[in-house]
């Protein structure tokens, strides 16, 4: 039988070839640009980990390949402090599993404004070249004035100084609330304490500038105070119970029964 193209049957042949041939090229396209947006987004956490983490990148050397040999991510319940999972951290999305009912709750004390937070949550322990504990990372995010600030925080094997900080989004006015991602700022952030004595949260951005010697105050922003309210509101919901607070008193006790157990093998 000839195939005639100009015939109605040959027209629509050939639109329907045509329209098969171009959805299987989109529906190719789209996986491998899938793939390369997830490969981005890992990039980024561990970029953003590494630097919160004030780990020295250097020109030469591969990021990923940094991240790959000193950091430990890790998925806890924020309410058992327990460890979830250990596989496929990375492409966990707290977003989605913020917003879905199966997946989260309301906090009961929202003081920093997100309406609902995930039950799980991603933590990354940073070790040194010796495979000791150099520091753990956490993400926060909170309301600021106009938009949510998302970042992450590492905290010294004290569970206590802030080793760094990185803020990578959020939607505050230029040249205002956009203080939060200048690296000075953040640098003032540094070997600051979470907690005072009695272990209460005592982190706090104070007006006119953090006096020296002030281990809990830095310093705050002109014209821009609901912006840095809304990050120490995230930092001490975080920091809180309902936030990484028992998880962090896990890694406290099994620190100290480590101590306790060096100190039985010398006095043996």
């Amino acid at each position: 039988m000839v195939f005639k193209k100009d015939t109605v049957v040959g027209t629509m042949i050939f639109t329907i070839t045509l329209c098969l041939l171009c959805s299987f090229m989109i529906t190719g396209t789209a996986g491998i640009l899938k793939e390369r947006k997830v490969a981005k987004k890992r990039d980024e956490v561990k970029r953003y980990v590494l630097m919160a983490a004030d780990v020295n990148l250097g020109q030469n050397t591969d990021f990923r390949d940094i991240f790959a040999k000193s950091v430990k991510p890790l998925l806890i319940n924020l309410d058992t402090g327990k460890v979830d999972s250990d596989a496929n951290v990375l492409d966990f999305d707290e977003r989605m599993a913020a917003i879905n009912p199966e997946t989260s709750s309301a906090p009961k004390k929202d003081i920093a404004k997100i309406k609902t937070r995930a039950n799980d949550a991603r933590v990354f322990k940073v070790l040194d070249a010796d495979g000791k504990l150099d520091s753990v990372v956490v993400p926060f995010y909170g309301k600021g004035l106009w938009s949510m600030i998302y970042g992450y925080v590492a905290v010294e094997p004290d569970f206590n100084t802030i080793k760094g900080l990185v803020v990578y989004e959020h939607g505050e006015t230029p040249g205002i609330g956009d203080f939060v991602t200048d690296p000075h700022w953040l640098s003032l952030w540094k070997g600051k304490q979470l907690f005072d004595e009695k272990g209460k949260f005592a982190m706090r951005l104070v007006k006119g500038g953090a006096k020296e010697g002030d281990v809990h105050g830095v310093d705050a922003v002109s014209g821009a105070t609901m912006t840095g309210r809304g990050v120490q509101h995230a930092m001490e919901f975080w920091f809180g119970v309902e936030g990484f607070q028992t998880f962090f008193n896990q890694l406290k006790a099994t620190a100290a029964q480590g101590e306790l157990q060096g100190e039985l093998g010398e006095a043996k």
